[in-house]
């Protein structure tokens, strides 16, 4: 691999930063609360998940116990 010095590696840096297209601020609130949205309907279904396997299993030892 070839080796370049520190000042081409600086302008090639510099040069890869400039084709990044950063997000809007629109961009960046919508794509946070579409997150924290997610967040909330993943956390609400594990919620029920536990809720139905907790009782489910309640269920059974009662049965047999």
């Amino acid at each position: 691999m070839a080796r370049t010095n520190p000042l081409q590696f600086i302008q090639q840096v510099r040069a890869e930063v400039a084709k990044v297209v950063w997000p809007t601020r629109r961009e960046v609130a919508l794509t946070t609360v579409m997150v924290f949205i997610m967040a909330a309907l993943t956390a609400v279904f594990f919620a029920l998940v536990d809720l139905l396997i907790r009782s489910g299993l309640q269920g059974i030892l009662n049965f047999f116990g």
